[in-house]
């Protein structure tokens, strides 16, 4: 059996628009398959965890852009002033300095991949709303 790479579809969510976004392939093998979203690039990668009702800062970054890969349903997505709601599987990608939050309404725990691109620092993360009093004063 010959492997089929194809690029993943990073199809716009409900209209954002994504600029230039990192090659992903998403390669066929005789035992099934694999999605590779990253390659030989510096990246960091981590599962993001958002409890039932939670609610993460709105906030952007300076040096990375981030892409995220929905690992359930029912997680809310802020990108500017716009809100999604992406299904499980779905992929959105997050340019540097774009205004983004994570939540969820629902009773149990959802969890977002994020890997990002470029220089991570968690200091450098501008917090603009913050339930926790973490927002930058101004």
């Amino acid at each position: 059996m010959t492997e089929r790479r194809e690029k993943l579809d990073l199809s716009p969510v409900d209209g954002f628009v994504m600029p230039e976004v990192p090659p992903f392939v998403k390669v066929d093998k005789p035992w099934g398959r694999f999605e590779q979203y990253t390659h030989n690039l510096p990246s960091t990668v981590k599962i993001i965890t958002v409890a039932p009702g939670g609610l993460l800062s709105r906030q952007y970054h300076h040096q990375r852009d981030e892409l995220w890969v929905m690992l359930d349903d029912g997680v809310k997505v802020e990108l500017d002033d716009e809100t999604f709601y992406p299904k499980k599987g779905e992929k959105l990608y997050i340019p540097r300095e774009t205004v983004h939050r994570l939540a969820t309404d629902e009773k149990e725990e959802v969890r977002v991949l994020e890997i990002s691109f470029g220089d991570f620092d968690e200091e450098d993360i501008v917090r603009l709303d913050d339930v926790y009093g973490r927002a930058e004063q101004p």
